[in-house]
């Protein structure tokens, strides 16, 4: 099922994601459903939730009283488990705040001020499915920076209705207002506002590969915070480590999508052999058996290295959205990784942990972007500005040398912008 690898076998067949440009079709299909909502408003929305979704609203948005309503059907218990795990995200996120910061040098005053951004819009994919994490991920963190204005779309469900475990989360992660539209076109209502749906300075949260080329097109008119691909998982493991849990986690990503990638790198022969026995053994009892499936045998692999020193090579190629280390003595390893999402360390510490619950995010960079970028966070929803205020002694100190810099750069009006007040 999972093919195997040595270090260098993997070096050569390391298969890279996708780049977008390959989406030609459906770029050309995004872009045609951006300029029909730019130029068509409310009506190309209600047209294309009709055609896509099959379903023909009445208006847009969720009306306070559905927002009620869905409090009101959800059992107090799963109430309490989102307001929980609100709390833990809300703990993790608070010390993420950045602080503004000033200093006084020889007359001059500089500093930086951070300040929130004003509106932000989420999209949660929707329908038939749920997905609270996902609502309370993505804006908790607007909620912890202070953004003032907050907003959601996602995909209503056969009834026009919005799943009432999506509108609670939303409640309680802040949202103002919560929109009926799903894919390209919900991303350019987000962006460039309709008679309903009012524009946002950025855009935030997965979706499918619509969604995702929509936000690389506004891109630039707007923030987003990535380019979500399919969902990765790399777990490095040792002799001992247990079977069981890592065919389990392996499962918990190839679940997703046919396009998840999930990968063993471990030094142990027979630690290879006992996991892949365990997929086997799982994977009829999974009820996306045939996604997971497909997921491991096109994207899967399990890499045997001859130590764990090559186990980091193989790690710090792929930069994996999900990390989980299953060694001894995880914590004296953690120096060696050099790029992933989100690092577990220990058996005990599974990847649905943070999908739903230790309050770090799950909001991450795939497709080898942990290389050079986080995961979301407070600062996504924060940006600062510079500020510097010279007495006139300390400009007159600096004149010539601004002035000299300037010339250089044939720029004469700057260097004169400073000559003037000199010569004052």
């Amino acid at each position: 099922m999972l093919r195997r690898y040595n270090l260098n076998q993997f070096r050569e067949e390391y298969v890279q994601p996708p780049t977008w440009q390959e989406f030609v079709k459906e770029i050309e299909q995004v872009k045609e459903i951006i300029g029909v909502v730019r130029k068509d408003g409310d009506q190309a929305l209600y047209n294309y939730t009709s055609y896509f979704d099959g379903v023909d609203l009445d208006r847009l948005t969720v009306s306070a009283e559905e927002m009620d309503e869905a409090a009101s059907k959800l059992e107090p218990e799963l109430k309490q488990v989102i307001d929980e795990a609100h709390h833990n995200i809300e703990q993790f996120h608070n010390r993420q705040q950045h602080q503004s910061f000033w200093f006084a040098s020889d007359g001059a005053l500089l500093g930086q001020v951070y300040r929130p951004l004003q509106k932000v819009g989420a999209y949660i994919p929707g329908g038939t499915a749920a997905y609270p994490s996902t609502v309370l991920m993505t804006l908790v963190p607007a909620q912890v920076a202070g953004v003032s204005d907050i907003c959601l779309t996602t995909p209503p469900g056969p009834d026009g209705l919005v799943n009432p475990v999506t509108l609670f989360a939303a409640r309680q992660a802040g949202v103002k207002k919560v929109y009926k539209l799903g894919g390209a076109q919900a991303v350019a209502a987000m962006a460039y506002g309709t008679e309903s749906v009012d524009p946002v300075e950025k855009i935030v949260g997965p979706g499918n590969i619509y969604v995702t080329l929509a936000k690389k097109e506004v891109y630039g008119d707007v923030g987003i915070d990535l380019l979500a691909g399919p969902s990765e998982i790399m777990v490095v493991a040792g002799d001992d480590s247990n079977a069981s849990f890592i065919a389990a986690d392996l499962l918990s990503q190839a679940e997703h999508d046919p396009s998840s990638q999930a990968y063993l790198v471990t030094p142990s022969e027979e630690l290879a052999g006992e996991v892949e026995r365990e997929l086997e053994n799982q994977l009829p009892g999974l009820k996306r058996r045939d996604i997971a499936e497909r997921a491991l045998e096109k994207n899967g692999g399990i890499i045997v290295t001859n130590n764990l020193k090559e186990a980091w090579e193989v790690v710090n190629l792929v930069a994996p959205e999900h990390l989980e280390l299953h060694l001894d003595y995880p914590w004296s390893h953690l120096d060696q990784i050099k790029s992933a999402g989100s690092i577990f360390l220990g058996a005990y510490s599974p990847e649905a942990l943070g999908d739903y619950w230790a309050g770090p995010n799950h909001v991450l960079p795939t497709g080898r972007a942990a290389r050079f970028a986080s995961p979301l966070g407070v600062e996504d929803f924060m940006k600062y500005s510079q500020v510097i205020s010279y007495s006139p002694d300390a400009l007159r100190d600096s004149a010539s040398s601004i002035e000299k810099l300037a010339r250089v750069e044939g720029l004469e009006g700057h260097a004169r912008s400073i000559q003037f007040r000199r010569e004052k």
